[in-house]
């Protein structure tokens, strides 16, 4: 590129030069000028959603996916601040992800004076943004504009992913690049690994386990982390964020954690050794009473120094990203072995609980867990299911079943409400994957103006909403702890005709209510490359089971067992 053209120019050549197709965009005045640019570059589509919460979900949904950043804009003040929920499910979640605000002209800026604001819809969101992001920096006239933004790309990128960035004055969007350099992608150097320590330590377990957490996807190391798996021969648990890491096979074994598979959480006590991979082990994975993990080995393979013994004490400390540490064991590691007996002793732990017979529901209702068992059985593989936060979310992660290419994507560490649809577009707009929403009537109705970008756009989404008509994974928490007193969850809260709002926008709707309705209306939904709506009504007394009873080690699950203390989490 040649120099002295305006920043805007620059901006989108950026975009282009780093394969960027698409991005996501709620217009404003701050931001007008460099949208124009951008929609003009014909290597580039232009996005253009109804909340700017939407723009950082959908970039949130394609860093996932591609392993590389996306970029969502918006303009100064509420704009801004808008996206700032989203940058944070990028932060926690560890996604690549590229912010970029309009700012008011460097002249309006109130800088030391003692007043709240200057310049109309001023915000220092540099400040806000700062701690749930990698790098935050606001740009002036006096900036070298490519090195901040090679640098802002590839600090996104490396290490442990995540969101940065840039808020540019709108008189800055005008400025001329006159000087710049370009700088060389980092390279990593991790500590030298033994791993004649872990193969040592695997051969003498009797019923191993290795601990599959996000680390897994971010670090691009799934193929490496199958034929890991097919080496040694331990089954495997994962995290919420793992749960579509390999299709089914007797080595996975479930998801562990509050609201984890009650065979999985079994694996955990009965253990001797656990191998935890990319994963930060927090307390929805754990529970509060770590005493289960007391006279196990624990190893523990983390980018993040930081992450390691934090919560629990591990024996064998790997500081390095999981697809170095796979590719250096598969390399290394010539030890046969043979966890034929502990893969029998699951085997039985998951017969002895069925989990479609963890909720008790009348004989003709809809079994959630049976419903996305079935779900799943449609699925043509290389679906994407973007899952939002509530009850549904952890029914359907306790019950899908996922064949090759299957991706489940939802808000784990900001467990943000509203995720799904929005998700759904960044999905759809960069893959030619089906793609489906499950969503729960309170969160379906944060985000729900995007079935307008959905269907103008007649993207392949087929979106679920289970209907209980409340708030459910609160009710149940009134019904645990606050006597049964549903403020805000049941009292004061209802939901619309969803069918009719789904009409409104275009899109064809279905509602069932009874088992022998779900065969014909997954037909129905997954036939076809056009936007569908299917609600799903079920009982608002069916609870999330089973559950970590709150105080207990994590294999003592609800119903089964009551919790000792409330949730602090």
């Amino acid at each position: 590129m040649s120099i002295n053209q305006q920043l805007t120019d620059y901006i989108s050549f950026f975009i282009a030069e780093k394969g960027i197709t698409n991005v996501f965009q709620l217009s404003g005045g701050m931001i007008a000028q460099l949208i124009d640019k951008i929609a003009q570059n014909s290597q580039t589509k232009v996005h253009s959603l109804f909340h700017e919460q939407s723009c950082a979900f959908a970039v949130s949904a394609y860093g996932r996916i591609h392993k590389t950043p996306s970029i969502a804009f918006a303009t100064s003040g509420p704009g801004a601040t808008n996206l700032l929920t989203g940058i944070g499910d990028c932060y926690f979640d560890s996604v690549p992800a590229i912010f970029i605000t309009g700012q008011v002209n460097t002249h309006e800026l109130k800088g030391g004076r003692a007043v709240r604001q200057l310049g109309f819809q001023e915000t220092d969101i540099v400040s806000m943004a700062k701690p749930v992001t990698k790098y935050a920096v606001q740009l002036d006239e006096y900036s070298d504009f490519i090195e901040i933004f090679e640098r802002a790309y590839q600090i996104a990128v490396s290490g442990r992913p995540g969101p940065v960035l840039l808020d540019i004055p709108m008189n800055v969007q005008r400025a001329n690049i006159t000087t710049g350099i370009f700088l060389e992608p980092d390279s990593y150097s991790w500590p030298e690994i033994d791993i004649n320590e872990v193969v040592s330590a695997i051969s003498v377990a009797k019923k191993p386990i290795i601990w599959a957490g996000n680390g897994i996807h971010t670090g691009s190391a799934e193929n490496l982390f199958g034929r890991f798996v097919e080496l040694t021969k331990i089954p495997f648990v994962t995290s919420l964020h793992a749960i579509d890491i390999l299709p089914e096979s007797v080595y996975k074994t479930g998801m562990i954690g509050s609201y984890g598979n009650r065979w999985a959480n079994l694996c955990v006590k009965e253990c001797d050794l656990i191998l935890f991979l990319g994963t930060r082990i927090d307390i929805r994975q754990t529970g509060a009473n770590l005493s289960i993990f007391k006279n196990k080995k624990l190893i523990h393979v983390d980018i993040e120094e930081g992450e390691m013994n934090n919560r629990l004490n591990v024996d064998i400390s790997i500081h390095s990203g999981v697809h170095n540490f796979l590719a250096k064991f598969i390399d290394e590691c010539n030890q046969h072995f043979d966890f034929s007996d502990w893969l029998h002793d699951i085997e039985n732990f998951r017969l002895a609980h069925p989990v479609v017979k963890e909720l008790s529901v009348g004989k003709t209702e809809i079994n959630p867990h049976n419903f996305f068992k079935l779900l799943s059985e449609t699925s043509p593989g290389n679906r994407i299911y973007t899952v939002d936060v509530g009850s549904h979310q952890m029914w359907c992660a306790q019950s899908l079943k996922f064949q090759s290419g299957d991706r489940f994507l939802t808000s784990g560490g900001m467990g943000a409400m509203g995720f799904s649809l929005p998700a759904a577009i960044g999905a759809a707009v960069s893959t030619d994957n089906q793609v489906v929403v499950i969503a729960g009537d309170g969160s379906f109705q944060i985000n729900l103006q995007e079935l307008q970008y959905i269907s103008k756009n007649n993207l392949n989404i087929k979106i679920i909403i289970v209907n209980n008509n409340s708030l459910g994974m609160i009710r149940q928490f009134q019904d645990s702890y606050l006597e049964g007193r549903y403020f805000g969850t049941k009292w004061g809260y209802s939901t619309p005709d969803f069918c009719a709002v789904s009409e409104a926008y275009g899109i064809p709707s279905r509602i069932i209510r009874s088992q022998d309705e779900i065969s014909s209306a997954l037909d129905w939904l997954c036939a076809g490359n056009t936007p569908k709506f299917l609600e799903v009504e079920i009982s608002s007394g069916i609870n999330v089971y089973p559950k970590i009873a709150f105080g207990q080690t994590m294999d003592k699950m609800e119903p089964d067992f009551k919790p000792r203390d409330m949730e602090g989490t």
